[in-house]
């Protein structure tokens, strides 16, 4: 009894020390129901400088409240619910599409913007939002290849379909994306990434399943980390990973296949639920700054799209043809289409059929 009355007591004070932290990182993150000058800001993980939302916060007074998510359908749900009040987000092209016709966003008011003529035209005006009615660019990369020198000569992987040959048994790391993997398999086969033909996508799928023999793993983020650590000779993955991986083997390398692949843009939003918005307009004015955009891609290791940024990224970096292509090479890509409902689940239906034939 006297060790329950004891255990009680270490539970009652772990309570209370949980609750203070939690009201002490409220007031840190300006969370607390009282506090006006705040951010609510919902992100990727790991893809914001942290040192720049402390400079952010000392120029503006503004506390920000950062959380993460994992997929765009996982920010999409909790945006829809409601419940929390994001200032801003950062969904990818097709998401930014579906958003904008479910009336999940607010319209951008421009003459709000300060910076928006640092960013290059060619990342403005996409199809998913004519006149960047709704966001402003963020990052912007492609889908490629990761080979490892140490394992792989690099003209043995330069095009999707060498991925299929059989020296590579047991040997590629796949990307968890059931629109990656199929934009793979419909490349090969001279298809769009946006495919929506039923025999098309079982062609696509049929090939994808070739290519089981050859696949170790199929994962998401875990990638870098296992191709830093020589893991795996090949990797399919975006060039954001792919630079980060880079960075801890120089083993490394990343390609992008020249008969085409996915290019894709992440973009910051506003909810239609947003309460401070005088916040919103700091932080993506603050974000549009060049020497911000440049000090966030050399944090998180994307490609900025923001043009007047490229003088304070490294000459290594923005002459870097494996994450800034050129025009040949951007003008083999393409940008993901919202499916819509029904053909996102028959893509997704493809791909767990895939996966499940992994032995």
């Amino acid at each position: 009894m006297k060790k329950l009355i004891t255990g009680i007591s270490a539970i009652l004070v772990l309570v209370v020390l949980l609750f203070g932290t939690q009201r002490y990182l409220a007031s840190q993150t300006g969370t607390g129901e009282s506090s006006d000058k705040v951010l609510n800001l919902y992100n990727w993980g790991d893809y914001l400088d942290p040192d720049l939302i402390t400079k952010f916060t000392k120029e503006t007074g503004y506390k920000v409240s950062y959380e993460t998510f994992d997929s765009n359908e996982a920010m999409y749900t909790k945006i829809k619910q409601g419940g929390t009040s994001y200032d801003l987000t950062v969904p990818s092209d097709y998401m930014i599409k579906k958003m904008k016709r479910e009336n999940l966003l607010l319209p951008l008011d421009h003459s709000k913007l300060t910076g928006i003529n640092n960013y290059d035209t060619r990342f403005m005006n996409q199809t998913f939002d004519k006149n960047n009615k709704y966001s402003l660019p963020y990052f912007w990369g492609t889908l490629g290849i990761i080979y490892n020198d140490k394992y792989v000569k690099p003209q043995d992987v330069q095009h999707w379909d060498d991925l299929w040959a059989s020296k590579f048994k047991n040997q590629i790391m796949l990307v968890d994306s059931a629109r990656d993997a199929l934009a793979m398999a419909l490349v090969t086969q001279n298809k769009s990434v946006n495919d929506k033909s039923t025999a098309d996508l079982a062609a696509a799928q049929a090939k994808l399943t070739t290519l089981m023999p050859n696949i170790k793993a199929i994962i998401a983020d875990e990638i870098k980390m296992y191709m830093a650590q020589n893991e795996a000779a090949i990797a399919v993955t975006y060039s954001g990973e792919a630079s980060q991986a880079m960075g801890n083997n120089s083993h490394l390398h990343y390609v992008v296949p020249s008969e085409g692949s996915n290019l894709w843009f992440d973009n910051i939003v506003m909810p239609k639920t947003a309460k401070h918005k005088a916040a919103a307009y700091a932080f993506l004015n603050f974000m549009s700054e060049p020497k911000n955009a440049a000090q966030n891609a050399t944090y998180v290791g994307y490609a900025t799209p923001n043009k007047r940024a490229m003088p304070f990224l490294s000459e290594a970096v923005r002459h870097d043809k494996q994450f800034y292509p050129d025009k040949k090479t951007l003008d083999n890509l393409q940008v993901y289409d919202d499916l819509g409902q029904r053909w996102t689940e028959k893509y997704n239906d493809a791909f767990l059929e895939f996966k499940m034939s992994q032995r």
